[in-house]
């Protein structure tokens, strides 16, 4: 592994919002020491406009983010995920492909900015705040003591990271 804790993969149904601006927010914020993924177990194809205007407008890299699916993660070669979270609740119902190396999962869902209504500005305003959620889990995540946690208690932390930041679940 060549980050300091890990890699760490966010999956949803169309890997085109949430879990992209997932991705995007954890490389970013971990400065290196974690590397983000996404992927959906019903993939668009495409990422969603909306998703790359606003990482642009948070000046976050979104070169190399696509819509792609999670048996890209699940098959020999790719790269072994050390965390898996899901980030909606369809994906987190379905059935996962079994992922090498055993990964800390949890379920960190919310609402789907891609089915916003409205107005240009009110379906940006969605995509904010689902922004804004990631980036409030995400850096809760990064505070963990990695090295000083045994397994079992690094799991329960990750699995509480919602309600430790007060955002709800969709």
């Amino acid at each position: 592994m060549s980050n300091a804790y890990g890699n760490v993969l966010f999956l949803c149904t169309g890997n085109s919002a949430r879990s992209i601006l997932a991705e995007a927010l954890m490389t970013h914020l971990s400065k290196g020491v974690f590397r983000g993924y996404s992927a959906g177990s019903f993939p668009k194809g495409e990422v969603h406009p909306l998703s790359l205007d606003l990482l642009r407008q948070m000046n976050l890299p979104t070169e190399g983010l696509r819509s792609k699916s999670w048996d890209e993660f699940a098959a020999p070669g790719a790269p072994v995920m050390d965390y898996v979270f899901t980030v909606c609740d369809q994906a987190a119902g379905e059935v996962c492909p079994i992922w090498p190396g055993h990964p800390i999962t949890a379920h960190w869902g919310l609402p789907d900015p891609a089915a916003a209504t409205g107005s240009p500005a009110e379906r940006m305003l969605a995509f904010r705040e689902a922004f804004r959620v990631l980036e409030t889990r995400i850096n809760y995540f990064l505070t963990f003591r990695f090295k000083e946690l045994r397994r079992e208690d690094l799991e329960r932390k990750v699995r509480d990271v919602v309600r430790a930041t007060g955002e709800t679940q969709s």
